[in-house]
């Protein structure tokens, strides 16, 4: 089975509320075995117009457990505490 990827773009519009976030997402990371590829750092764009602001990349045995995290409890928590401290843009796709 392919691994997968979730890819995000965060546009985060209050720092002090987002460490919230932060620190429940990693529990659900950790709850759901994500491999943490990239989670912030400094982004260059080396071709066309997109200009992300935070990059986050987990990585996922397959779509399945992926989505799975999507969808969990404990996921739902840290989504409840980025309400109105961030601009979430989140993809799930599938590796090779």
């Amino acid at each position: 089975m392919p691994s997968a990827y979730i890819i995000a773009n965060v546009t985060v519009t209050n720092p002090a509320q987002y460490e919230d976030y932060i620190k429940w997402s990693s529990a659900a990371m950790r709850a759901h075995g994500a491999e943490v590829c990239v989670r912030g750092g400094k982004v260059e764009v080396l071709e066309g117009d997109w200009t992300p602001d935070r990059l986050v990349i987990l990585k996922f045995p397959g779509i399945d457990a992926a989505k799975a995290f999507d969808a969990s409890p404990e996921y739902g928590k840290a989504r409840a505490a980025r309400q109105g401290a961030a601009i979430m843009r989140m993809v799930v796709v599938e590796g090779v």
